[in-house]
């Protein structure tokens, strides 16, 4: 199973912007995240179409099972 960790943030404009973490820690905690996403505000690492990140929106943990096929 395959995990990801999305963390979503509104930016200048008030548009949500998101980024995608693959296999996060089993023992992340929401504090962390938090910490982290604040960080990320705090020193303007990101700037999207609709500027700079501006606030924490939302955070998860995605999970998805994957099956490759075998193609003959």
């Amino acid at each position: 199973m395959e995990k990801t960790l999305v963390m979503v943030f509104k930016n200048a404009e008030g548009r949500n912007a998101s980024f995608s973490l693959a296999a996060p820690r089993e023992d992340l905690t929401g504090q962390e995240v938090a910490q982290t996403m604040q960080e990320l505000i705090d020193r303007n690492i990101f700037v999207t179409s609709g500027g700079e990140l501006a606030e924490i929106g939302s955070a998860r943990i995605v999970s998805r099972e994957v099956t490759e096929l075998e193609l003959v």
